[in-house]
């Protein structure tokens, strides 16, 4: 399937972004650890979510959650902690290729009983789960937050608890706080001791009505269209997002910001969801430089948004690309010289574009790599180029299920051939 987008001569638009991947799934996790009957409100209906939410409905014994790589981090460590159950977690054949050695490592040196069906390191598991002690675990600062948070997720279910320690350089720790403050949220005694230490104490989840805020990340790709629309009075309303956000993503605000796009809340009320409006201030800097390692998952949309708006750049902190739904890194390089731009890599962990170009040649159309972030961060490029065709564009279901709707509803044209 492909999808030729053409982008509307104006932009004004109310989106209704979806609720936050990343909140859901911890709320979940917790949720069931808790013992509790009331699910969260305003959850996430994305696919990732929607897998964690039938594998704790059903309770199969093969558990397959396809291309959710949070769920497979997740639900290794939860399916440790289930006292008395077995369970076969699996996923797509990309996901039998993503690395969960760490993970399993720091689980059996917890005491978890957990084999690896097919090759050394990767899933599928067979995990069988048990009361687990606890106590210190030290892992490298440097892994997935994911593997760190579905650690202290289960923490509060550990007879000692769990005094973690992270070693050497920590990245997206954002997204380690956003897992601690959740934890909190339901509860749990869970808390830094010190710059690389996190103690969480034996105390139970406690049940609980809970609202999830919508997603940061959503808002990126509507950040992107404005700061790339041909409108000069381009303005687009968000709603459901918070200030002062414990979403790592929220920092794309003060990014966008230096790219002339400019953010009014309505309320800024902690903890209540308001409209976000978005505007062009005007003003934008000539050359980027930042730092990803905290937020990684938004560099594919400000990859797009520079190259087309010529701003140069030089982004850090991307080592996790490499393994995500598909090479980011590479992937990125490959479609940027489809739009013209000749993007390069250094250490697996950097982009940079110097203002070099080439040929374009978009006849093809723009691949996505089984990766919804590639269609979401591709597609807002129609603002510039006019019209732009996106292949297999049904990944977005991955994280943004609505997204084309959407962009019909703020006047985009969408083909489908």
């Amino acid at each position: 399937m492909q999808y030729t987008i053409t982008a509307p001569s104006h932009l004004q638009h109310t989106a209704k972004l979806p609720a936050s991947k990343s909140i859901s799934n911890r709320a979940l996790v917790i949720h069931a650890l808790s013992g509790g009957n009331i699910l969260p409100e305003n959850l996430s209906n994305c696919d990732d979510t929607e897998v964690i939410i039938a594998a704790l409905k059903d309770n199969p014994y093969e558990i397959n959650i396809k291309a959710a790589g949070t769920a497979m981090r997740f639900m290794t460590a939860f399916l440790a902690v289930k006292d008395g159950e077995e369970h076969v977690l699996t996923g797509t054949e990309r996901m039998k290729h993503r690395p969960i050695g760490i993970l399993v490592d720091a689980l059996r040196f917890l005491g978890a009983d957990i084999d690896y069906v097919g090759e050394e390191g990767f899933p599928p598991l067979r995990i069988r789960g048990k009361q687990l002690e606890g106590g210190l675990l030290e892992v490298p600062g440097n892994i997935s937050s994911q593997y760190i948070s579905a650690l202290l997720m289960i923490g509060p279910a550990l007879h000692d608890g769990l005094t973690l320690r992270l070693t050497g350089d920590i990245i997206s720790r954002p997204y380690i706080d956003l897992t601690l403050w959740t934890m909190r949220e339901y509860g749990a005694d869970a808390e830094w001791s010190d710059f690389e230490t996190i103690e969480v104490r034996p105390k139970p989840y406690q049940e609980r009505t809970y609202y999830i805020e919508n997603d940061w990340s959503g808002a990126s790709y509507w950040y992107e269209m404005v700061a790339l629309s041909r409108d000069p009075e381009a303005t687009v309303r968000l709603e459901g997002l918070m200030d002062g956000s414990k979403q790592g993503d929220s920092s794309l605000r003060y990014i966008f910001s230096l790219l002339g796009v400019k953010s009014q809340f309505a309320s800024t009320q902690q903890g209540v969801p308001t409209t976000v409006t978005l505007r062009r201030s005007g003003r934008c800097v000539p050359r980027l430089e930042y730092d990803f390692v905290n937020s990684p998952d938004l560099a594919q949309t400000f990859v797009v948004t520079c190259a087309l708006l010529n701003v140069p750049f030089h982004f850090r902190g991307l080592s996790t690309l490499k393994i995500k739904e598909t090479d980011r890194i590479e992937a990125l390089k490959t479609e940027m010289r489809r739009l013209g731009f000749v993007v390069r890599d250094v250490n697996d962990s950097e982009l940079i574009w110097d203002g070099e170009r080439c040929e374009p040649d978009m006849e093809h159309g723009i691949d996505t790599y089984e990766d919804h972030r590639m269609a979401l961060a591709f597609a807002p490029a129609a603002c510039q180029t006019g019209s732009l065709r996106i292949n297999n564009p049904q990944v977005v279901t991955k994280s943004y299920p609505n997204y084309w709707d959407d962009l019909t509803s703020a006047a985009f044209t969408i083909q489908q051939s």
